[in-house]
């Protein structure tokens, strides 16, 4: 018994250590984004302007997969599906366009939904999250979640994150790892677009047109404790 009480917690810190190692310290995932997105600025668009998904153009599978730089972007990027004409696949409801939080958990939260095909980006708070086939990777996200932690000299340490999504009667439901527990839901009330976080917050947003001035550069997040 004396035993156990002394593996029990061992084992835990060795979990807990591996956990954090792999959060923190794996390599970053490749940089498959278009450079030419990422150094464009998303935020002179009118995202009341939608694209028209009649078939025309590249499919979501023939446009390299979208994510974050590092633990964020520097500015508000273009479109990553911008030259996808790609029909939605059956069973998924268009949510695409700029969303404003009104109410809610997260009242102001700004974000961009992309859709094309089997495909759904969303780009808000610095970060690009890509779910769905794509040129160059899995169809789960692989990128960070953009609050940096610490960091350790120049370096900044945000957690990495991968998810993917599944429609479920009109819900968008965001798979950890594409194959884990529901974490975050998205779907239509009405115009309204809604929001429900892992954390149990829930935000009903508004489309608006035009992103905010404050929006095109992204607030630095997280706690940000110097190591070194």
């Amino acid at each position: 018994m004396r035993k156990w009480l002394i593996r029990i917690p061992m084992v835990m810190v060795v979990v807990f250590a591996g956990a954090f190692w792999m959060i923190f310290f794996s390599s970053r995932p490749p940089l498959t984004i278009d450079p030419a997105t990422l150094a464009g600025d998303g935020s002179l668009l009118d995202y009341c302007d939608l694209p028209v998904l009649d078939g025309r153009g590249k499919k979501a599978a023939e446009i390299p997969k979208g994510n974050t730089p590092g633990c964020g972007y520097e500015h508000f990027p273009l479109p990553v599906l911008a030259e996808c004409g790609e029909p939605l696949v059956d069973g998924a409801v268009d949510i695409r366009g700029l969303w404003q939080g009104v109410q809610g958990t997260r009242i102001g939260h700004v974000e961009r939904v992309e859709q094309c095909g089997a495909r759904t980006v969303v780009t808000s708070s610095g970060i690009i999250h890509d779910k769905g086939p794509n040129l160059t990777g899995g169809s789960a996200s692989n990128d960070t979640e953009g609050a940096v932690l610490f960091t350790i000299g120049d370096r900044e340490y945000c957690p990495r994150t991968s998810a993917d999504v599944v429609w479920n009667d009109g819900v968008l439901d965001f798979h950890v790892f594409g194959w884990g527990p529901v974490v975050v839901r998205r779907y239509m009330r009405g115009d309204q677009l809604v929001w429900e976080y892992a954390d149990g917050g829930v935000t009903l947003m508004d489309r608006i047109c035009r992103l905010p001035a404050d929006k095109k550069i992204p607030r630095k997040r997280g706690r940000r404790y110097k190591v070194f």
